[in-house]
């Protein structure tokens, strides 16, 4: 059975996440749009953006005031390690940590701030991704 992640963050500004998440993963914009955004990649999507304000039809999504990104960690494996640091580096995202490499998953890493708080991992291929 397969799977597949399609996270969800909570955002002030739509259109200025979709471009900082865009240029970082050098992914696209699948939907656009002031209220929601898809980050899309291959053909997948990597992450959905959905304004904060915007209580659509499933009502708010969080909760006002509170800290966004408090223990989570948005999670992003690439192909090409060194080309995605070098272009999170030319966003000015503050690092948080690395790049390094991590010990227990022997992957390269590296961590970054996001402009809404959350704090984003990109690392190297894995050897536990099955490739073709």
């Amino acid at each position: 059975m397969q799977h597949w992640s399609q996270p969800m963050i909570t955002v002030d500004d739509v259109s200025a996440s979709s471009a900082f998440w865009c240029d970082v993963l050098g992914a696209e914009s699948g939907h656009g749009g002031e209220e929601y955004e898809q980050i899309v990649a291959d053909g997948e999507i990597l992450l959905q953006l959905h304004h904060s304000g915007t209580e659509d039809h499933h009502g708010p999504l969080a909760e006002p005031g509170v800290r966004r990104g408090n223990g989570v960690l948005l999670w992003f494996e690439v192909a090409d390690f060194d080309g995605t640091v070098e272009r999170i580096r030319r966003s000015g995202a503050t690092i948080v940590r690395g790049p390094e490499v991590n010990p227990n998953a022997q992957q390269s890493e590296i961590w970054f701030g996001d402009p809404d708080g959350y704090t984003g991992v990109v690392a190297g291929e894995s050897r536990w991704r099955p490739r073709a």
